[in-house]
């Protein structure tokens, strides 16, 4: 899973999966939820994420993380 944050729009990029999204559906005002060829959720799209999000820090919880990178 990769974050993806565009500051010239504020959006915040959720990937889940590498593959290509063929399809986007919006699940919510502003969020858009990305569909690869097999049906396979492969990211949400969150518009102006930094209004409507606190995007200061990053929190998990019991996550099975075999890595991590800051960057």
């Amino acid at each position: 899973m990769k974050l993806h944050y565009y500051p010239e729009t504020h959006s915040l990029y959720i990937e889940l999966s590498e593959e290509p999204g063929v399809e986007t559906r919006e699940v919510s005002d502003g969020v858009n939820a990305d569909i690869d060829a097999r049906g396979k959720l492969v990211g949400f799209d969150i518009d102006r994420a930094a209004n409507q999000l606190d995007l200061s820090s990053l929190e998990t919880t019991a996550l099975p993380l075999r890595s991590y990178r800051i960057g």
